[in-house]
């Protein structure tokens, strides 16, 4: 078996193919449901079961990579995903397509196995400043996946994104045959469930997990909420608030690339608390001026930005921190901590949306943002007394 490791942009590469399948599709809806003759709220499914696919999976492909190896996971994901995508590209109806699009949330297997196969190789600083590279750099994936498939639907239609996923998936899968050797250490013996039952049990573990899944959670409810309070409040066109939206995105790739620099000399612990008391101070200063009256949308975005930095020197160190508990776990460590996240964004979206539709404004949603920030700091805090005592 091949025991080269891959290199950092193939890990990154794998990333953000996660991503840009969860959201390049978003613009091409309404297509889908025209052309399927389909319910809106069914041909939502694809996004909605894609996400909660991937949760599952998360939770079942990280284990099974601690068991036989890191490099068989990710070719079996990629070989799923590229017949999926052929899939949704040639459905005649949206059963099929439905059936397809909730199998290619198995590319989630990027994120976990790039996370375990960074931890297979270093210690937990260096873990931490490659983590950050790669969030810093797939952060644009996010950003850019709307954009280029409200590109393709006008100029090919909408199963021109769903071909574009074949094609890349497939240029993946050789990349990784190639490149990806498996970094699980030989001779190293497959977890037993009561290795498992400990990770569970531990509160070190799950502290790191709750700050990092809380912080992202900051994101979801930002995401979510401000839509509606921008056009209720300062009735900003669409594009005003993708411009918005993109703060905290921003923010995020600075944090994400100074803990790539700063994690290996300053360890994880300081940049994590660092994180959660920036953002902590940028929303209470965004809800002194609101307060104040000063109702203007820089007040809310142009400070969005720090709590984005803070996420960035935040959500990889926790990461790094989890996988540390248990580093022959790392991979079960990894999605378990990825589902929770996808999990609890769901939850917080939701709660988000119900509370902004009876009142869209800013304080309400700082508000909901600053109770995210300050449970990940509580998390933050637990895991820095828990690390000190090993």
């Amino acid at each position: 078996m091949q025991r080269t490791p891959p290199h950092l942009l193939t890990l990154t590469l794998l990333t953000a193919l996660s991503a840009l399948t969860l959201n390049m599709i978003l613009p091409s809806l309404p297509a889908m449901s025209r052309d399927l003759g389909a319910r809106e709220s069914v041909v939502a499914l694809t996004v909605s079961g894609y996400m909660l696919l991937s949760a599952l999976f998360q939770l079942a492909l990280g284990p099974v990579s601690d068991r036989v190896g890191r490099r068989p996971v990710m070719l079996a994901a990629l070989a799923v995903y590229v017949v999926a995508s052929l899939g949704c590209t040639l459905a005649p109806d949206v059963g099929t397509l439905l059936a397809c699009r909730v199998l290619q949330g198995v590319i989630v297997a990027g994120m976990v196995v790039s996370s375990a196969t960074i931890r297979d190789q270093y210690p937990v600083r260096e873990s931490a400043a490659r983590l950050g590279r790669i969030a810093s750099a797939m952060a644009v994936a996010p950003m850019l996946g709307p954009m280029l498939g409200g590109l393709l639907d006008s100029a090919f239609g909408w199963r021109a994104a769903f071909a574009l996923y074949s094609a890349m998936g497939g240029v993946m899968l050789v990349v990784v045959w190639l490149d990806m050797g498996e970094t699980r250490r030989p001779g190293l013996a497959p977890p037993r469930l009561r290795d498992g039952a400990a990770l569970l049990a531990s509160g070190r573990y799950w502290a790191h997990v709750l700050c990092a899944a809380f912080s992202v959670g900051a994101f979801y409810v930002f995401v979510t909420g401000v839509p509606y309070v921008a056009t209720a409040v300062w009735a900003l066109t669409p594009a005003q608030v993708g411009i918005g939206l993109g703060s905290i995105t921003g923010g995020f790739m600075l944090g994400a690339a100074a803990t790539a620099r700063l994690a290996p000399r300053h360890g994880i612990a300081p940049l994590i608390m660092a994180g959660r008391l920036l953002a902590l101070l940028a929303l209470g200063v965004a809800l002194a001026l609101f307060a104040a009256g000063l109702t203007h949308p820089l007040a809310l975005f142009g400070l969005t930005v720090f709590v984005g930095l803070g996420n960035g020197l935040t959500i990889s160190n926790a990461n790094a921190g989890a996988m540390a508990v248990r580093p022959d776990l790392a991979g079960t460590s990894a999605g378990l901590a990825g589902a929770l996240s996808i999990a609890l964004g769901a939850v917080l979206s939701t709660l988000t949306a119900m509370a902004v539709e009876r009142a869209a404004t800013p304080g309400r949603l700082l508000l909901l943002m600053l109770g995210c920030v300050l449970l990940s700091l509580v998390a933050a805090v637990a895991a820095r007394r828990l690390d000190a005592h090993g």
